[in-house]
């Protein structure tokens, strides 16, 4: 037999195992040393609106029962290898998850990754950490597993497609996640998790009979007229296909000069840029769970989701939290020499003692009239000087510009910065020299107004560190609503972050496995 139930909990109730079996077995009415019973939860949040903090808990009772798994789909990989190609340029979860796709509906992916594969990598995050040494084709955004893997590995969404969603997340659990990520409100799988993940994903693919090249980037295209037929790698090779799903993320400026080179239709798009802000994690989690001294054995470390809008020369633009890491650290994420990018990551404990989250402010194509001479790349050149400025007031190197929180407000240099966890190390600087005016104007604004929202925010034992740009892609590359392929170009498929049409894993994901069913859809003959 099997119950169900809807419970509130306390932490120490829903965090431990034998707490939380002895709730459920009050709740359905039997003793604490019922036989034969097994308890699970299959979702789970918390609230920490009231002085108490609360967990709501939906449960499940089962009563001289095999509970059995909370997987309701399991993938079949049918063997692809003597199927003819599609091309997927880009290793990320949007190309990952499009080759799975292809293979379970009988298609055969050759997925191009300029990067190498995950473990490899690790070696030059390492180089760029330690010596500031940025390889531009091996760094936390490029690689197999794409920027998520090494930079925090959220799994939340907020699409509304649940049972897209649920898919992707039983994928990630049949190939290793814990089944707490289909349980979590907000799941996490964490940096050190998911590179083991990302190669049984890649295993997945090869056993099938896909391909996946690494250390191979795309240098032009094969067009004939209207129409994509593959690509042509740095060493001139070229790879012919079905059609090309193009999954690169949004820091391949490299393609997006392609794209405009060879006269395909790309358009400039809004974005968002900022900073990364730094608190410790004991003083967020006194702000949000209310207590005194510190969380406690049970809660997991307190997140936060901040938005103020705020009016600068006439122009309402909101500033927003954007990734926020509760016990994580802030990773540098260049993707070239030159420039100077953060970005936040959490290990699946999340057990450092800092908490970071972007700080970023909305860009509109009319807050940068003096670009519009770039045309279509007019955002991107704007992001890319920004990031240039964040090297050069650094010191021309990884050392990221920083100042602290109340100081930046009061448009005062820091005579000395705090403890951090970004490894390359901070330089104390003005970061208005840093920002453009409406940028720092209305993060300034922003911060007041954060004071307000959540009491002791605002403080000076809190620092930004700069500069936090690769939000989104400053670019999107446009595609029919219906069947995803390119308005010109036709086979051509844009696909998730890259292409400006995914935030995050799991949307990337999604957008991913959307394009492979609409490219086999038209061009596989049945």
């Amino acid at each position: 037999m099997k119950k169900s139930f809807t419970l509130q909990l306390s932490p120490e109730e829903a965090y431990d195992e034998a707490n939380f079996k002895q709730a459920v077995l009050k709740k359905a009415g039997l003793k604490p040393d019922s036989s034969n019973t097994f308890a699970r939860q299959t979702r789970r949040s918390i609230d920490a609106r009231g002085r108490k903090v609360l967990v709501n808990v939906e449960a499940e009772l089962f009563i001289n029962e095999s509970p059995g798994s909370l997987l309701d789909h399991l993938p079949e990989y049918h063997q692809v290898n003597q199927s003819d190609p599609l091309i997927i340029v880009g290793a990320g979860p949007a190309g990952l998850f499009a080759a799975l796709r292809a293979i379970e509906l009988g298609v055969k992916p050759i997925v191009i990754e300029r990067g190498k594969d995950v473990r490899a990598r690790r070696r030059d995050l390492a180089a760029i950490n330690k010596e500031g040494i940025v390889n531009p084709d091996s760094n936390y955004c490029f690689g197999e597993g794409g920027a998520g893997t090494y930079s925090d590995g959220k799994l939340y969404t907020r699409s509304k497609k649940r049972g897209d969603i649920r898919r992707i997340m039983e994928i990630f659990v049949y190939h290793g996640a814990t089944e707490e990520i289909l349980v979590d409100a907000h799941p996490h799988i964490g940096t050190n998790k998911l590179p083991v993940l990302v190669a049984k994903l890649r295993e997945s693919i090869l056993q099938a009979g896909g391909e996946i090249l690494f250390e191979t980037r795309v240098e032009d295209f094969i067009l004939e007229g209207n129409e994509i037929k593959g690509v042509v790698t740095q060493s001139g090779e070229k790879i012919k296909g079905l059609g090309v799903i193009l999954a690169t993320g949004h820091s391949a400026r490299d393609i997006f000069h392609l794209l405009q080179d060879r006269g395909i239709l790309i358009e400039a798009k809004p974005f968002a840029l900022g900073v990364r802000i730094e608190h410790s994690q004991n003083l967020i989690d006194r702000i949000q769970y209310h207590c005194a001294v510190d969380r406690g054995p049970y809660l997991p470390a307190s997140a936060y989701s901040l938005v103020q809008q705020t009016d600068y020369q006439g122009k309402q633009r909101g500033v927003f939290s954007f990734c926020m890491c509760p016990g994580g650290f802030i990773v540098p994420a260049a993707t070239a020499p030159g420039e100077l990018v953060v970005n936040g990551m959490s290990p699946s404990r999340r057990d450092s003692k800092f908490a970071n989250s972007g700080m970023v402010v909305s860009v509109e194509l009319e807050d940068l009239p003096q670009y519009r001479k770039y045309g279509p790349l007019a955002a991107l050149h704007f992001q890319a000087e920004v990031e240039k400025k964040a090297w050069e007031m650094g010191g021309k190197s990884q050392v990221a510009p920083a100042q602290r929180m109340v100081d930046f407000v009061n448009r005062k240099v820091s005579s000395s910065l705090l403890d951090t966890s970004y490894q390359p190390g901070l330089e104390s600087v003005e970061m208005r020299e840093v920002l453009p005016d409406f940028i720092a104007t209305r993060m300034a604004i922003a911060f007041k107004g954060f004071g307000q929202k959540m009491k002791g925010y605002l403080t000076n034992e809190a620092q930004i560190i700069g500069v936090e740009s690769r939000t989104s892609s400053p670019v999107r590359i446009p595609r029919d609503k219906e069947s995803f392929e390119h308005p010109q170009i036709k086979r051509l498929f844009p696909c998730a972050e890259g292409a400006g049409y995914a935030g995050g894993i799991v949307s990337a994901a999604m957008d991913g496995e959307r394009c492979a069913e609409k490219l086999i859809a038209m061009y596989v003959k049945k």
